[in-house]
């Protein structure tokens, strides 16, 4: 599976790349409008890094509070810090901006980046398992709503899988939202 999930990544990487310089049109602005009516939610985004899709738009305009992922440890779940437009950012681990202070929160909704993602509602994410151990925690305690945020051009027909990952409860990219039932 190890190698499978590698070639799919590399295959992944590339697709993303592409999609990245042509521009995310209104994907920030129809991630906002699907996360709307979960106003007041605590909601987690994430910093974009590389050809990441950016969700910082729709993370500003959420009416509730706001987190980032903070990578705590190898091979443990993600916590999350408390963000806001301006606030002072610091380098964290693999070079990603985490906030400097702030409270930690525990999300209610994750908006999850990823590599690529299929109609099932699987994603494949960059191997080190942080979001799937991340969603498995946080569903053992209540609902959590997982929402990918990618282009369009990141679906594969089918994303490897294996006992460890979670699905999606949706996908946003700058052509819609699906929701998997």
């Amino acid at each position: 599976m190890t190698d499978i999930k590698a070639a799919a990544r590399a295959e992944a990487f590339q697709r993303r790349a592409e999609a990245f310089a042509a521009g995310q049109g209104q994907a920030a602005e129809i991630l906002a409008d699907f996360l709307a009516p979960h106003r007041g939610k605590v909601l987690s985004g994430y910093m974009p890094m590389r050809s990441e899709i950016d969700p910082l738009p729709a993370m500003a305009v959420h009416q509730g509070p706001v987190g980032v992922p903070v990578i705590v440890a190898k091979a443990a779940p993600l916590r999350f810090r408390e963000w806001s437009p301006g606030c002072r950012m610091v380098e964290g681990t693999f070079k990603a901006l985490v906030p400097e202070e702030g409270a930690w929160l525990e999300p209610e909704v994750v908006i999850v980046p990823m590599l690529a993602f299929d109609a099932r509602g699987y994603r494949l994410g960059y191997g080190g398992g942080f979001y799937d151990r991340t969603l498995e925690l946080l569903r053992a305690r209540g609902p959590v709503l997982a929402v990918g945020f990618a282009f369009s051009a990141q679906e594969m027909a089918e994303v490897p899988i294996d006992q460890f990952d979670q699905r999606l409860d949706a996908v946003v990219t700058e052509k819609g939202v699906t929701v998997f039932a």
